[in-house]
């Protein structure tokens, strides 16, 4: 059955690799795109941070998708950026990046867009960067199947929350039977 497993989508954590390569030894690893944002958006947070831009409320703003804001908080974002050339150009990466995920259609073109974009977000990102940059083929894999963790990232997170819920449970089978129905649910 484990031979049977083609892909598995995980985050950067190295441990994860070498399970997975015993484990399922005919999978592919896809390094999950949401945790690739989510390094790059904890970059740009610790650069907003670095700068001390006071008096403007800016973390959601730039951790929000673009194409996600209001009309306000573009406005609000704008100014924003004008008051940080170097916030202005990671944000625009982190933008393009976002893109990369959503309109590269084959894997040599998310390929050659991500190397380009590495290069560009290694003055900006450094270590961040250097870390996309050592795991570059898996992240590419993505742009096979699009495989995300998503669904069992959900799936965990309803787990910890019956859990959560369960404390003080006298009956561990009802505990049991809780957590067996959210799996089907």
């Amino acid at each position: 059955m484990r031979a049977k497993v083609k892909e598995v989508s995980v985050d950067m954590w190295g441990g994860f690799k070498k399970v997975i390569r015993e484990v399922f030894p005919n999978a592919l690893i896809v390094i999950d795109r949401f945790h690739v944002m989510k390094l790059v958006n904890s970059s740009l947070n610790q650069l907003r941070l670095k700068l001390e831009l006071k008096g403007l409320k800016n973390r959601c703003l730039l951790l929000k998708n673009y194409v996600d804001l209001t009309p306000e908080e573009r406005r609000d974002l704008k100014l924003l950026l004008k008051a940080s050339p170097c916030l202005s150009i990671a944000y625009e990466l982190k933008e393009e990046l976002r893109d990369i995920y959503e309109s590269s259609t084959t894997v040599l073109r998310g390929m050659r867009r991500l190397k380009k974009w590495l290069n560009s977000a290694l003055i900006v990102f450094g270590k961040t960067a250097q870390t996309l940059k050592h795991h570059l083929p898996d992240i590419c894999h993505y742009f096979i199947n699009r495989t995300t963790s998503g669904v069992m990232e959900g799936l965990n997170n309803r787990i910890k929350l019956i859990l959560r819920q369960s404390y003080g449970f006298k009956n561990f089978e009802m505990m049991r039977q809780k957590l067996l129905a959210c799996l089907f649910i």
